[in-house]
């Protein structure tokens, strides 16, 4: 045969083997989806027609759409049908699959395995839990449900797998949490336990804590409260009913209001609301009404009482009777006034013959007698301020402290003040530098030339080994400020906290400083009937800044 007519049957049977192929496509789509009830598998026996007895276009239609993986099998176990879903779960296509045995893709399942299940008579309710190998190896968890499949050529095998593998991770989580749950559980249960324990332990120790409060405050001299933040009261101990012959009932109605002398009792409502407002310690004198209707002066102190973490949890106050103490004040603030007026006289005359003796002339006076007059006239100037001072304490006591205020320009006040201290302190350098721009307040100008000196000389008194004296003003917003400053001892702390208090005079082991303690303290009442403040800046052995504010004359 020659080559042209082999090419030309070669091309022939070609062409035939491609019709072929396309019918055979076709057939397979047309099974796959429905189109036909009827295939036709060969065989080493020949061909074989394979029909479904109750086929039906819709149900192959829901079968090929359907999440799960569904096969059959011949009763060797080859593959004859297979939807889109199970070619997906083993990473093959349609036509790669069929005809493949089943056990390439779940092992075990032999042809003798299977018929080993279809004689057990189990096909009814057969489920089991298997691995699905893919084409690359990987494998896959599976629900297995098979049924048998009766066709026209014999009993065929119905699968359907399942994907598993969400549930498995699933119920991995589930088994973790249930652990966590378990283990959870049980430290819950130590935790009561160990709470119960110590609930126990603290019960007791708080009884035992009460009862030692109760002991304690009812037993002590002073009158006790307790109160909530709200302010509402919940504890009196026993020296209150005692003083005030209330009854334990009426106590928590009537707490201050009838017991309080009624001069007092606005101020102390005021005092006290605004202590619970703002978490402030609560303290006060007033007077308050015992059983036989007599008042008598008491101190009131309250503190806030915090947990750990800074939560408000309820007040302890106490109030002491200082009746007798402040009657002994009073006394003593009323010797001092008497005795201040009745040395305010003699002083004055003997000043007044000092003075005399010093300017005679008709004989010559020893030079000796005049340094006797001088110094004579210096102690008795010292004893004169001393005077002065108890005098204006006991006005203030008695509020009494008056003066008139008028205009007056702060410069020519401070520029007064620093050459008066220039000719009193000759060893000092007195710094002040004038300003043009003057401002005015509205103030008595001998009683700010008195609050002026007093700070000068206390500046001096603390500055033994720094000479230099600075004074200064500057406006602040509608107030001024006047300021003297010095470089000696300074002041703690805590000594910055009572140096305005009455008698209150700095000590310091390397210094002794003479006075009673008076000048601060009326230096502040001074500045106080100005409508005005006044108050301190200090450093250990860096010195002091004592300031006084006072509202500008607009």
């Amino acid at each position: 045969m020659n080559t042209p007519d082999i090419v030309s049957r070669l091309n022939t049977e070609l062409k035939e083997l491609r019709l072929q192929l396309e019918e055979a496509n076709d057939t397979i789509e047309a099974i796959r989806t429905g189109m036909v009830d009827a295939f036709v598998i060969k065989g080493q026996d020949g061909n074989q027609l394979y029909t479904l007895k109750t086929a039906d276009q819709t149900f192959r239609v829901l079968i090929e759409k359907m999440g799960e993986g569904a096969i059959t099998l011949n009763k060797s176990g080859v593959v004859l049908y297979c939807n889109s879903r199970f070619a997906e779960m083993v990473d093959l296509s349609l036509n790669k699959v069929i005809g493949k045995h089943f056990d390439q893709f779940i092992h075990h399942y032999t042809t003798d395995k299977l018929n080993e299940i279809a004689g057990s008579g189990e096909l009814s309710d057969y489920k089991t839990e298997e691995i699905l190998i893919s084409s690359d190896l990987s494998s896959m968890s599976v629900l297995m449900s098979l049924t048998n499949l009766n066709l026209e050529e014999g009993t065929a095998f119905s699968i359907l797998l399942t994907d598993l593998t969400g549930q498995k991770v699933t119920q991995q989580i589930l088994r973790f949490k249930n652990e966590e749950l378990v283990e959870a559980r049980n430290k819950a249960l130590k935790l009561n336990d160990e709470l119960e324990d110590t609930v126990g332990e603290r019960t007791r120790d708080l009884s035992v804590s009460r009862e030692h409060f109760m002991l304690l405050a009812n037993n002590i001299p002073q009158i006790t409260w307790t109160n909530l933040p709200s302010g509402r009261f919940n504890f009196f101990n026993e020296r209150w009913y005692d003083y005030t012959g209330l009854s334990f009932d009426a106590t928590f109605e009537e707490s201050w209001d009838n017991i309080i002398h009624p001069e007092d009792l606005p101020s102390t409502k005021e005092k006290f609301a605004y202590c619970m407002k703002t978490g402030e310690v609560f303290e006060i004198e007033n007077r308050y009404k015992r059983n036989d209707g007599i008042y008598r002066w008491h101190l009131n102190r309250s503190i806030p009482l915090r947990n750990e973490v800074g939560e408000l949890l309820f007040w302890v106050g106490t109030a002491t009777d200082i009746d007798d103490q402040r009657k002994s004040i009073e006394k003593k603030d009323e010797f001092i006034g008497i005795a201040s007026h009745e040395l305010k006289t003699p002083l004055t005359s003997l000043k007044a013959y000092l003075q005399l003796i010093s300017n005679y002339k008709k004989e010559a006076v020893p030079d000796q007698v005049k340094t006797f007059i001088v110094k004579a006239e210096s102690s008795i100037s010292k004893l004169q301020i001393l005077v002065n001072d108890l005098l204006d304490v006991s006005k203030i006591q008695a509020g009494k402290l008056h003066f008139n205020q008028y205009p007056l320009k702060v410069n020519e006040l401070i520029s007064t003040c620093a050459e008066n201290a220039s000719y009193m302190f000759p060893d000092y350098n007195i710094i002040y530098k004038p300003v043009d721009n003057d401002i005015q307040v509205n103030g008595n100008i001998e009683r700010l030339e008195q609050v002026l000196m007093n700070l000068i000389n206390n500046a001096v008194k603390y500055s033994p080994l720094h000479k230099d004296i600075v004074l200064s003003f500057t406006k602040e917003g509608s107030q001024v400020r006047v300021s003297v400053t010095d470089y000696g001892i300074g002041l703690s702390a805590s000594q910055k906290d009572k140096i305005f208090e009455r008698f209150y005079r700095v000590d310091d082991k390397n210094f002794m400083a003479s006075g009673l303690g008076m000048g601060l303290y009326i230096s502040m009442e001074i500045i106080k009937n100005h409508k005005g403040t006044i108050g301190v800046q200090s450093r250990i052995n860096k010195g002091s800044t004592f300031y006084i504010l006072l509202p500008l004359l607009l």
